[in-house]
């Protein structure tokens, strides 16, 4: 099978693959505490020649005896993304290896790539693994009484992967979900809002799900959160503490809206933090 090479990354005995879904678009009014006009600004200061298109990234993880896949893109759903099966063909990778699926958390461009419309699922031999908040929130039914309109079809978006996937569900609290891979709670975006922390040799790696989504805006200014955040106040929180945390130990990044390269750094900047992508050697 010939294959196209992908943005990737070692760190240490793991090799961590980025695999594009394609975009979603999200309009600049749906961020919070900036002016749309000064958000397009720094869109078009970044070279983003469409500033409300959002990438979506997954990522494919070998090591410790595991074929991992974070998160799955949204798999077309709402006309969103969908390119996941494809590029994991040209990358390489068959569905049937997959032999787990870490979830930072259940919007819709995340768990839309995991089943079909009857609810078949797309990764026969994978254990679907989350945080246990996350399955609780999306779960419950006072939640999904309370959801606006456009809200209630992730609930049933979310509920269709989890019985997809009932019997091999693995919920979580805390701690390592797999050898070399930590568990990191990142609350705000939504509840059980999840990064995984990639341990290997002295190197780490964090997948940092949703932290941002217009990473040229929220990087910049940590304290713009937006709509689909179920805490914004608490997401933004979130957001600065780990932009602390990860300029001061260097930690390399991957996120889901981190952009086609898939990987950076955040450097400390005399405004506050930059964006540093970083290349595979």
């Amino acid at each position: 099978m010939s294959t196209v090479t992908f943005p990737h990354q070692r760190v240490g005995d793991f090799t961590i693959t980025a695999i594009s879904d394609g975009y979603l678009t999200a309009s600049l009014d749906f961020l919070s505490n900036i002016d749309p006009h000064e958000a397009s600004r720094m869109q078009s200061e970044a070279g983003q020649s469409e500033p409300s298109a959002v990438h979506i990234n997954c990522y494919v993880v070998r090591g410790a005896g595991h074929t991992v896949l974070v998160d799955s893109g949204a798999g077309g759903i709402k006309q969103w993304g969908g390119r996941l099966r494809a590029n994991l063909s040209l990358a390489g990778v068959e569905p049937s290896e997959i032999d787990t699926i870490l979830l930072t958390h259940a919007h819709p461009d995340h768990v839309g790539g995991l089943v079909d419309r009857a609810g078949h699922i797309a990764f026969p031999n994978a254990e679907l693994v989350v945080h246990q908040r996350e399955v609780g929130f999306w779960q419950d039914d006072g939640n999904l009484s309370r959801a606006s309109e456009r809200a209630r079809g992730n609930f049933l978006i979310a509920r269709r992967v989890f019985e997809g996937y009932r019997d091999r569900l693995r919920p979580f609290d805390e701690g390592d979900v797999l050898p070399g891979i930590r568990a990191m709670p990142l609350p705000g975006h939504t509840d059980g809002h999840t990064g995984y922390l990639l341990e290997s040799c002295d190197q780490s790696l964090l997948v940092w799900g949703d932290i941002v989504h217009f990473p040229h805006i929220q990087i910049e200014r940590p304290d713009v959160s937006i709509a689909f955040d179920q805490d914004a106040s608490l997401a933004a929180t979130t957001r600065s503490r780990l932009l602390d945390r990860v300029s001061a130990d260097g930690i390399l990044i991957a996120g889901m809206h981190l952009g086609e390269a898939g990987f950076a750094r955040i450097r400390r900047t005399s405004a506050g933090y930059g964006l540093l992508y970083e290349i595979e050697a």
